[in-house]
């Protein structure tokens, strides 16, 4: 759910953007201020409920543009509209700034650490690498860590043969499977900057035997179809995806298999399991993480 900056979006004569959002309206923020072109870095929130997101763009942004787009945010969220600021960024390396802000993570049986983390992974644990450099998801998000909660649990009571990881972003999820069980599993994104990104997470952590990354667009890509069905599949993209692509979901998942939904706020929890119980399947688990809520199902 979070992008790290990478140098090229972080260039020479850059500007960041500055707000501060109620948590729960992130993802509709992010979706408004996509057409500015730049990253997107949010936040965890403070005491009143705030997270903050900053947007990197190459080039100094227009200050109407910016403002009718972060209007149309607020209306979106239903809130008033948030002010916000735009800074010239010095000349300095934002890509080890980045680093140095990301800890190591723990989530169930992993551990989750960048390069520039020397400390052996804690015994027992599952080390998966991503680099800040080139990560366009660094498992640091409340979504990831309740998927990683949800397959550790289920490594006690499945073993699939194949998984899908559908919106993989950095390929964290598909890695966390590749790593558990050893199976075959296909991730896929519509994003295409975001596929090379995922292959070379694959490639740092070894897992190119069992898992592969393709550009495509939801179930509809070809790929998808060829492999299936599924044992198990993630998906931690938004609730209004979800919610679409049930029935699609549905139907490349195997007799009894599993899937992982995440990206979703817990409000909108009941709206997400309603529409994949319409499709057949049955919720077995949630992890709540915050105002994000992970759900487990079963076909």
């Amino acid at each position: 759910m979070e992008r790290i900056p990478q140098e090229a979006d972080i260039a020479a004569d850059s500007y960041r953007i500055s707000l501060s959002v109620p948590a729960r309206s992130l993802p509709i923020f992010e979706t408004a201020l996509e057409p500015l072109g730049g990253a997107l870095v949010s936040g965890g929130p403070d005491g009143d409920g705030l997270a903050p997101l900053d947007v990197y763009v190459a080039g100094q942004p227009e200050e109407g543009e910016v403002g009718l787009l972060v209007r149309a945010g607020a209306a979106g969220a239903e809130i008033a509209t948030p002010s916000f600021a735009i800074e010239k960024l010095p000349d300095i390396d934002w890509v080890a700034e980045s680093q140095k802000a990301l800890p190591s993570l723990q989530a169930g049986r992993f551990y989750i650490y960048g390069s520039h983390i020397t400390d052996a992974p804690p015994p027992g644990r599952i080390p998966l690498l991503i680099e800040a450099n080139v990560a366009f998801g660094t498992g640091q998000h409340e979504t990831t860590r309740g998927c990683l909660l949800a397959l550790s649990d289920l490594a006690k009571r499945i073993r699939p043969s194949s998984a899908l990881d559908m919106g993989c972003g950095s390929g964290v999820l598909a890695m966390a499977i590749a790593k558990l069980w050893g199976c075959p599993v296909l991730a896929v994104d519509n994003d295409g900057p975001s596929i090379p990104v995922a292959r070379e997470n694959f490639r740092l952590n070894r897992v190119t035997a069992h898992a592969r990354a393709q550009e495509g667009q939801g179930y509809r890509a070809a790929t998808i179809g060829n492999v299936g069905p599924y044992d198990l599949i993630v998906a931690n993209i938004l609730a209004e995806p979800l919610v679409a692509m049930a029935k699609d979901l549905r139907s490349h998942l195997a007799p009894a298999g599993f899937a992982v939904l995440s990206g979703l706020l817990w409000h909108q929890a009941a709206r997400v399991t309603a529409r994949h119980r319409a499709a057949g399947l049955r919720l077995v688990t949630r992890y709540r993480e915050g105002d994000w809520m992970t759900l487990v199902m079963q076909g």
